[in-house]
């Protein structure tokens, strides 16, 4: 596991914004296709969990572009 994290560093490290946004609009689109799949009995906690997720992953993600946007100015 650890050289998979490795070698996901490395492509970070190559990438740009771009790459990037077409990830995100790929695990988006993915996510999609996962909640056509949802029985309309679970949608509901799916989309909970979703959500949750989604803010348990956002705010550290925004804090950190946050404090380099702010080390950038100073």
């Amino acid at each position: 596991m650890g050289k998979l994290f490795d070698y996901a560093d490395k492509y970070l490290e190559k990438s740009s914004w771009k790459d990037l946004a077409i990830i995100k609009v790929c695990l988006f689109s993915i996510g999609i296709l996962a909640g056509m799949r949802i029985p309309e009995r679970n949608r509901k906690r799916a989309g909970n969990i979703a959500a949750i997720v989604f803010l348990a992953t956002y705010i550290p993600l925004m804090a950190k572009f946050f404090a380099v946007v702010m080390e950038e100015e100073q």
